[in-house]
């Protein structure tokens, strides 16, 4: 016949239980293998490190500013333009810096007659010759007793000053030439203030937003529009260190879906070689680095856009 176990059995059988759970848990957990990495097979680096998840950015995106105060009298420009290096932008009202152009060239004119005019050297100079005869006379006469002592030294002291007048006239030749250098640097920092007043495309791009508008005032730093380039675009990318595999100048087939939809999409390929590896590694242990890709132009379009999603092979050497 069963007899029920006594409760205070059961009691002291479950806190066993409980006591020797974790040990078997950590028991079963020792039997377990550990994590192990894995690295790029002789298959995979054979045939390339491919990096998936690329993203195509732009190369050169700016806010072209303004450099000068005024007001804009010209714009060339509108969105969705083409533009091309040294293409003019905008202009600046200039009339106030071409007045002072005027004023700095007249001024520059005056310096170099002075730095030119070397008439109070020449004076000096015969005046000097002059009193050093008339010194040496006198130094003759008293030698003879035919002039007094004084008499001879004023002479002396006169053609001593007649010297140091040329001596003047060489320092205030080169101080002449001086400022005449003055004037010069000042034309040229007018020169400089007018052609600030022209804003022009630093490198061959698409006018994605204007913000400027005509006959607006304008701040030095004022955004006038943004310019983009379209004509080279980067592809970026983030991927292991692997042993130093992924290193700047190597060779790569970037893939770049350019179209087409999820289950067929439209794969246009690239050769490029790799212009960037960051020194910095991310929380995930990945570097990030970049290609440089030439686009290519469709009718008015580009084929390759930022945001487009891009493939990278990393090819064997």
């Amino acid at each position: 016949m069963f007899r029920p176990m006594p409760s205070s059995l059961r009691l002291t059988i479950a806190t066993a239980a409980l006591l020797l759970a974790p040990q078997i848990s950590f028991a079963q957990d020792e039997t377990l293998p550990a994590p192990t990495i894995t690295l790029p097979s002789a298959d995979v680096a054979a045939g390339g490190i491919t990096v998936e998840r690329c993203v195509v950015k732009f190369l050169n995106k700016t806010k072209l500013p303004s450099e000068s105060a005024g007001k804009l009298i010209k714009l060339e420009v509108e969105e969705g333009m083409a533009v091309q290096a040294g293409q003019i932008i905008a202009v600046i009202d200039a009339r106030q810096a071409e007045l002072t152009m005027q004023q700095k060239t007249a001024e520059e004119k005056v310096a170099k007659l002075n730095a030119e005019n070397d008439i109070n050297k020449r004076d000096a100079v015969e005046t000097e010759k002059i009193a050093r005869a008339q010194a040496n006379s006198f130094e003759e006469l008293y030698q003879r007793s035919a002039a007094g002592y004084w008499e001879m030294r004023k002479m002396q002291a006169e053609a001593d000053r007649a010297k140091l007048r040329i001596e003047l006239a060489d320092i205030n030749a080169k101080v002449a030439g001086a400022e005449h250098s003055i004037t010069q640097y000042a034309t040229q920092l007018v020169e400089l203030e007018i052609e600030m007043r022209t804003l022009r495309a630093d490198f061959p791009a698409y006018v994605e937003n204007r913000y400027a508008q005509l006959g607006e005032w304008v701040q030095p730093g004022s955004p006038i529009c943004e310019l983009v380039q379209m004509d080279v675009v980067r592809v970026e990318g983030y991927a292991r260190d692997l042993n130093g595999l992924i290193r700047r100048g190597m060779p790569v087939k970037v893939e770049i879906t350019v179209g087409g939809s999820i289950e067929q999409p439209q794969i246009e390929p690239f050769d490029a070689v790799i212009d960037y590896v960051s020194l910095e590694r991310n929380i995930n242990g990945e570097h990030r680095f970049w290609v440089k890709i030439k686009n290519k132009p469709v009718g008015n379009d580009w084929l390759v856009k930022p945001g487009m999603q891009a493939t990278i092979t990393v090819l064997p050497q």
